[in-house]
């Protein structure tokens, strides 16, 4: 058996999540064989999927929940899908602390294990430190990010205070959480020093947050909200910008 033409998306899909059998995966293998460009990048879906999951602060709920695959999320990217997404994630969430015996005992218990806004700490370390950031839109110019966070979230950062503090864009990327999609903007000094910008709903165990800030190993974050995200600005401990930045973006 053989591809008499490209495969359709959801085949790759299908392959790349190990749903794809028998005659068809190992056909399909043969045309990957003879087209390298499309193998490497199926082999960067998987490496993409096995780091999402493995970064998220509880990925017992990617694995359980397939609106937070990240096929869907590649699928689905506009901003009703994502209002869905978070409804059906958050009554899963719901679900799961429910059976813990008692709403505030176990949320005292997460956030002692898990501090605000991990997430974007987690996601400034698989992407920000890549010499090379794996990113959706790659692009120095300010307009691309702020277009690309107004058409997947409908909300706009005031971002020039990035560029204002001597900040260049590197990228932007979709990724998710218990909540749906969030949000991770990269940016770099002249240097090659760079800091994160990452947002995301509200969550059950963090709804709307207080300002303030943290550091852990290397890493600080300063986090907020703000018309109805949760934000948080990671950067290298002791960086001076980033109480300024801090109290810029969240006017």
């Amino acid at each position: 058996m053989s591809f008499p033409h490209p495969p359709s998306e959801q085949e790759l899909h299908a392959y790349v999540d190990g749903r794809l059998s028998g005659e068809r995966r190992q056909a399909l293998e043969r045309y990957l064989a003879e087209h390298p460009a499309l193998a490497t990048e199926l082999q960067g879906w998987q490496e993409d999927i096995r780091r999402l999951r493995a970064a998220l602060a509880d990925p017992t709920l990617l694995s359980s929940n397939p609106r937070l695959d990240p096929v869907y999320i590649r699928q689905h990217r506009r901003q009703r899908r994502q209002r869905q997404l978070g409804i059906a994630a958050s009554l899963l969430l719901a679900v799961v602390l429910g059976l813990g015996g008692g709403w505030q005992l176990r949320d005292r218990a997460l956030q002692a294990s898990i501090p605000p806004m991990q997430d974007a700490l987690e996601a400034h370390r698989l992407f920000a430190l890549q010499q090379t950031p794996a990113v959706d839109v790659r692009s120095v110019d300010i307009a691309v990010m702020e277009r690309w966070l107004r058409d997947n979230f409908g909300h706009v950062a005031h971002l020039d205070a990035m560029v204002e503090r001597g900040l260049t864009p590197v990228g932007s990327r979709l990724l998710v959480n218990e909540q749906g999609a969030a949000a991770l903007l990269l940016f770099e000094d002249a240097s090659g020093e760079r800091i994160s910008l990452y947002l995301r709903a509200p969550g059950q165990l963090y709804g709307t947050m207080l300002v303030g800030n943290r550091a852990q190993g290397e890493l600080q974050t300063h986090f907020w909200s703000r018309g109805g995200y949760n934000y948080a600005l990671v950067s290298h401990a002791g960086d001076p910008r980033a109480d300024q930045l801090q109290q810029a973006l969240r006017l």
